[in-house]
C-alpha cells in the first residue's frame, strides 16, 4: 500500500515555478518526446518505442480534469494525438525494423507532388471537420487550432514513417498554432518544449535534406545514368 501511494505522489508531482507549478510527468513526458525527436533525426528504431513513452505520459497530462492535474481544460486534439502517435508509432516501428540497414532505418525521400497535396488537402479538410466534433465534446477554445494541432501530428508521424523528408515541416506548421494554444490553456511545460522543438524541427529538415542528398549522390556515382554514360 505504501508503494502504491508512493507511485500515486510521484505520478502528481508538481515542481513549484513562481505563483504556479508545472506537473513533473508532463516535463517527464516531453523529455521523451524530445529524445524521439533526436533518434528520428538520427534515423534510429530506437525512437518510437522512446516516443510511445512519452505518449503515454502526456495523454493522462492532457486530459487534465479526467486524471486531476490541476488543469480544467481539456485539450482532446493534443490527448487525441497521444493515442494516434502510439498507434502509428508501432507502424513506424515496425516499418523501419524492415528497412534497417547499417545503423540507420530508413533512407529520407522527398515526397511526391501528389503526397504533398494530400498532405495539404487532408490538413486542413481535417481541421474543418473536426472542429465542431472537438468543441462539442468540450475541448478548449480555440478549437480549430487543437483540430489543426491534431491532424498536423498525425500527418506529421506518417511522414516520418514513410521517410518524407517534407515531415519536419509539417511539425513547423503544427507549432506555429500549438505553442500559443498551450500557453493560452496553462500547459507551459509543453509549451516551451514545442517552442524549442519548433528549432529543432528546421534543423531536422536540414539534416534530412542533406542525407537524401548525399545518398542520392551515391547511388548516382555507383549507377550512372547510361544513357549519360555513352553519350560521346
Amino acid at each position: 500500500m505504501e508503494s502504491l501511494r508512493w507511485l500515486i505522489d510521484v505520478f502528481n508531482a508538481n515542481i513549484p515555478v513562481g505563483n504556479s507549478s508545472l506537473l513533473v510527468r508532463e516535463v517527464v513526458g516531453n523529455i521523451f518526446g524530445l529524445a524521439s525527436a533526436v533518434g528520428g533525426m538520427r534515423r534510429k528504431v530506437w525512437a518510437w518505442p522512446v516516443g510511445i513513452i512519452g505518449n503515454l505520459l502526456l495523454l493522462t497530462v492532457f486530459l487534465g480534469s479526467i486524471f486531476d492535474t490541476g488543469h480544467a481544460a481539456n485539450l482532446l486534439g493534443q490527448a487525441g494525438r497521444q493515442i494516434m502517435f502510439i498507434a502509428v508509432s508501432f507502424y513506424g516501428y515496425h516499418r523501419w525494423r524492415q528497412s534497417r540497414g547499417t545503423g540507420t532505418a530508413i533512407s529520407p525521400r522527398w515526397a511526391t507532388a501528389r503526397e504533398r497535396w494530400t498532405l495539404l488537402l487532408v490538413l486542413v479538410i481535417g481541421t474543418i471537420a473536426l472542429t465542431p466534433l472537438f468543441r462539442i465534446l468540450g475541448s478548449y477554445e480555440p478549437v480549430w487550432a487543437d483540430a489543426w494541432t491534431f491532424v498536423g501530428s498525425l500527418l506529421a508521424t506518417w511522414g516520418m514513417a514513410k521517410g518524407w523528408v517534407e515531415f519536419w515541416l509539417l511539425w513547423v506548421a503544427v507549432d506555429i498554432v500549438g505553442v500559443p494554444l498551450l500557453f493560452s490553456a496553462g500547459y507551459y511545460a509543453s509549451a516551451f518544449m514545442y517552442l524549442f522543438y519548433g528549432g529543432f524541427t528546421l534543423a531536422g529538415f536540414f539534416v534530412w535534406w542533406r542525407v537524401r542528398n548525399r545518398e542520392q549522390a551515391i547511388i548516382q556515382t555507383a549507377m550512372p545514368d547510361p544513357i549519360t554514360r555513352s553519350a560521346p
